[in-house]
């Protein structure tokens, strides 16, 4: 999906992919995460999140919420990580990472409140009344309370499966009551998932449902005295779309695939000439070869990556072009098939669409590429452990 446009606007990456297989730098099954890029990715977001007042939390999942990538995020004046379930939260809140919004797609468990609430998150995404109440009985225990985020419903809003949950527009007067009642919390933003989507027909990134919902949502706390509410309008955030979030009344997004150049509208033609670079790279190894087609080593698929190619050979420059065919949703990904016989151990080229965390992959991050002097950071598991 994005190997031509990694080739494009990233070159150095794809060379250095292939030369650390060849030396045993990294093992087959790496994703390889450049530093560099993705600084150069953030500051362009931060840029026009800027001139627009928006506020940015990263999101670092796709990422494999790496603790490198998040110190460097907060660095450049992010405000925390997005911790869309809890053992990101724990991850993040143990390296010492800031925390920005914590369960918008998974809500925090009662065995680890205590310790996310002690991390005092600027806010927390809440989908029931139940909920609100375990998150106000751990603030008030360790002594202050903690601003939270309803996640409004209203009626045609899309939502994915395995992600339901919420607060139904035409229940939201008596869900504030509730929360009004209790100790420790108190109500400070709106938030929806997707806000925005990109849309095939017409080429652009639009707004969905969820984004109306949202801003009537916030109508109606403010109608009832509150002021200054978190607008967390997210997907698809990236430089070209903080324009369009601000035309929404957005306060906040949360750059994801945005940081890694690797969002939908980054792969269109429409959007060839976006700021982001790609900002990571797959890299494996011929493992053998049957019946006229080679095998690399897998782990890292992610079946909505719209995997297609990958380059096979020693180097960047003798490489040549081979169809990919990743395994069945069904089969666990221990090899990927590729379209024609390779030579055994030789290196295997991939970028597409992914979502590090749910791989098994390890994760090499390197600084100092855009200056020719790459540095191995260090090597990770994809839920943020170093490894080596």
């Amino acid at each position: 999906m994005f190997l031509d446009r990694l080739l494009k606007t990233n070159e150095p990456l794809a060379q250095l992919a292939f030369a650390w297989q060849q030396d045993g730098t990294v093992l087959p099954d790496t994703y390889l995460i450049d530093l560099d890029m993705l600084t150069k990715n953030a500051e362009s977001i931060k840029a026009a999140a800027d001139a627009h007042d928006i506020k940015l939390y990263f999101m670092l999942k796709q990422l494999g919420r790496n603790p490198i990538l998040a110190h460097h995020l907060a660095d450049l004046g992010y405000a925390g990580a997005v911790c869309v379930d809890f053992r990101e939260a724990l991850v993040m809140a143990e390296a010492g990472v800031p925390l920005g919004n914590v369960g918008h797609l998974v809500q925090t468990p009662r065995a680890a409140m205590e310790r996310i609430v002690a991390a005092r998150p600027d806010i927390m995404t809440v989908y029931s009344v139940e909920k609100a109440a375990e998150i106000g009985a751990a603030a008030k225990s360790q002594g202050f309370e903690q601003p939270i985020m309803l996640r409004a419903l209203g009626e045609g809003d899309m939502l994915y499966p395995g992600q339901y949950g919420g607060f139904p527009l035409v229940e939201l007067g008596a869900t504030v009551d509730a929360i009004e009642a209790l100790p420790g919390v108190r109500i400070a933003g709106v938030c929806s998932f997707p806000c925005l989507l990109f849309s095939e027909e017409a080429g652009r990134v639009v707004p969905t449902l969820n984004a109306d919902t949202v801003r009537r949502a916030a109508a109606a706390l403010e109608a009832r005295g509150y002021h200054d509410l978190q607008l967390n309008m997210p997907s698809a955030s990236c430089t070209d779309t903080v324009g369009l979030v601000a035309e929404l009344g957005g306060t906040h997004m949360e750059p994801g695939h945005g940081l890694s150049g690797t969002t939908p509208w980054h792969a269109c033609p429409a959007g060839a000439n976006a700021p982001e670079g790609v900002a990571y790279a797959y890299v494996s190894e011929v493992s053998h070869n049957l019946d006229g087609r080679s095998y690399c080593y897998a782990g890292g698929h992610y079946r909505r990556g719209h995997l297609s190619n990958a380059l096979v050979g020693t180097s960047l420059a003798e490489a040549k072009r081979v169809h990919v065919t990743p395994p069945a949703d069904e089969c666990i990904d221990y090899h990927f098939e590729l379209s024609e016989p390779s030579r055994v151990d030789d290196g295997v080229l991939m970028c597409f669409r992914t979502q590090l965390f749910v791989t098994r992959s390890e994760v090499a991050v390197v600084s100092g590429l855009s200056h020719g002097k790459p540095q191995l950071e260090g090597i990770f598991d994809t839920q943020g452990h170093q490894l080596r």
